[in-house]
């Protein structure tokens, strides 16, 4: 390939518990690929069981990237997200390996693939101290309010359980004048140096989603998903870790607030939100290909409608 033509890539994206997993390695296997995580909580250590970080059987020998690397007192922000991905799609290229994202999180994906540039905003650290603070206190709905005021935009698309992106947007517009909205609209005008092919999973019943969220959220409790929280939780730099499906929802239980079953119920609650909201913003990008699923196709099928749709991307053409 011309080093000035654009990379190839691929994205396998869709709610949670929906396969992307699995299918970004069955692409890899049969397209000489590597992986690179999607996700922003799969990429901090110790949180295995919860955020559904894959096994080493599961990866089938395939390397994964960007997975089980951050210190969870570390602050990871989209920006090192689109550096460090971007650094390995380059260096995947230059090996001759097809970079294969697999993910959930929407805005790691949009943000890399086209090529959002991030300026750099001083951190103001006894801002975010304050602005955290007051949340713990008032509730994010105060956070959320204040967003509004100057930021409608944001407030709108961040989700009012993110405190850290809250305080971000709201630090950004404090110390620079500039609305995170208006920095998005500035950061889009680089044209993306990838050719994507955007692989959507979704299913034509709902139902069958849940289903199958439920059944992974019982296989998490199975796999010791409570001992995991505890140990998580029980960490001074857990502030992270109370912002992920599957650990915040057992805290009461540990603190004899509910039962085991009730806080269990709860994550699958939560995990079916967080579905809906994936598949909402996933849903208003248009160059997204959709797999629909139904109860009479196998995975051999999923594959083949995900390999014929790269293949019209013509990029192994002789």
């Amino acid at each position: 390939m011309d080093r000035n033509e654009k990379i190839p890539v691929v994205a396998v994206v869709g709610p949670t518990a929906s396969g992307k997993s699995r299918l970004a390695v069955e692409i890899a296997l049969r397209l000489n690929g590597e992986i690179i995580s999607a996700d922003s909580m799969q990429i901090y250590k110790g949180m295995n069981i919860g955020t559904a970080k894959p096994t080493e059987q599961e990866m089938r020998g395939v390397p994964h990237h960007l997975i089980d690397f951050a210190d969870l007192s570390r602050p990871f922000s989209v920006a090192d997200y689109v550096s460090l991905a971007s650094q390995c799609i380059t260096e995947l290229h230059l090996r001759g390996k097809l970079p294969i994202l697999a993910g959930g999180t929407g805005l790691y994906v949009r943000s890399l693939l086209q090529n959002i540039q991030f300026t750099e905003t001083d951190r103001d650290e006894k801002l975010r101290e304050e602005l955290a603070r007051k949340a713990e206190r008032e509730g994010p709905e105060v956070l959320v309010e204040e967003l509004k005021s100057f930021d409608p935009e944001s407030a709108e698309r961040i989700h009012p359980h993110n405190i850290g992106r809250l305080i971000r947007a709201i630090e950004i517009y404090r110390t620079t004048g500039v609305t995170m909205t208006e920095q998005l609209e500035r950061s889009k005008q680089a044209p993306s140096p990838y050719d994507s092919c955007l692989i959507g999973l979704d299913f034509k019943d709902r139902q069958m989603l849940y289903d199958r969220i439920n059944l992974r959220v019982d296989l998490m409790m199975k796999e010791g998903l409570l001992r995991e929280a505890k140990e998580v939780l029980s960490r001074p730099d857990s502030q992270t870790a109370l912002q992920a499906i599957g650990y915040k929802e057992l805290l009461p239980y540990l603190n004899d607030r509910c039962t085991l079953e009730e806080a269990v119920e709860r994550i699958k609650q939560e995990s079916r939100r967080y579905a809906k909201r994936q598949l909402t913003w996933f849903r208003r990008d248009a160059n997204i290909n959709w797999i629909i699923i139904d109860e009479t196709m196998d995975f051999d099928l999923v594959a083949q409608q995900a390999m014929q749709i790269i293949s019209r991307k013509g990029w192994f053409d002789e």
